[in-house]
């Protein structure tokens, strides 16, 4: 890969798709709340449906906790921990295998729902479609990064993955450079990952960022019905 597109692509696109991420992410919640939602289908295959979330959302959960700690954390702290970079990499291996192999079986009982299932497929959006096969196919080359990564079990391959990651967070115009040589299907992975940074204000991924703390000092009562005379509202008590 051309050291331009190298940078563009690990250098530049990140920049991109996170600013559209954040921007996006804000303009849709201000001027489409009630699209703000994960558009639930629970009342078709749901047997299916539970299994699947379950074990996409467990697996995908421990993945981005895991990537996040990481490959934020100061490699400076690792080592003040007397963490090496060979039993991080281990770790990394044996968790991330775990959580990515959770995280697809529950992606591709997902799919298969919501491709297969003509109740649920009429349900759905071309953006819950696309969503759920680009985020199958990411776990998939993150799985296909484990025997190159066991290849490397010395860390010496995450440690540029650390830089490259801390480097765009920290706008180091060389980040791009950490990641220039690293092989194919990691490029892959990167690449694919800020591809659904980039998709994620358009489509159902947003409610991510919603969890419903409301309910916990939302009142005892609500408004269900308002007499047309204007006078005070019946209230019926919320379960």
């Amino acid at each position: 890969m051309s050291d331009f597109l190298n940078t563009l692509l690990y250098g530049i696109y990140p920049y991109i798709a996170l600013s559209v991420l954040v921007v996006g992410s804000i303009i849709r919640y201000d001027r489409e709340p009630y699209s703000w939602r994960s558009g639930s289908s629970q009342l078709l295959r749901r047997k299916q449906l539970m299994w699947g979330s379950v074990l996409f959302h467990l697996g995908v959960l421990m993945i981005f906790l895991g990537h996040f700690v990481g490959l934020l954390t100061p490699i400076a702290v690792w080592d003040f921990l007397g963490v090496t970079h060979q039993a991080k990499q281990t770790l990394a291996v044996v968790a991330g295998g775990v959580a990515g192999t959770a995280a697809i079986v529950g992606a591709t009982l997902l799919v298969h729902r919501r491709l297969f299932d003509a109740r649920v497929r009429t349900q759905s959006s071309n953006s819950d479609r696309l969503i759920i096969i680009l985020l199958w196919c990411q776990l998939f080359l993150g799985l296909s990064t484990i025997p190159v990564s066991i290849a490397h079990i010395d860390g010496h391959e995450m440690v540029k993955f650390m830089s490259w990651a801390q480097g765009i967070f920290t706008f180091d115009p060389a980040a791009a450079s950490h990641v220039a040589d690293v092989p194919l299907v990691f490029k892959l992975h990167l690449f694919l990952g800020l591809t659904i940074l980039l998709l994620f204000p358009f489509t159902r991924l947003v409610h991510m960022l919603s969890a419903p703390v409301r309910y916990i000092w939302r009142p005892g009562y609500q408004v269900v019905r308002q007499r047309g005379d204007g006078s005070r509202a019946n209230r019926v008590a919320a379960e």
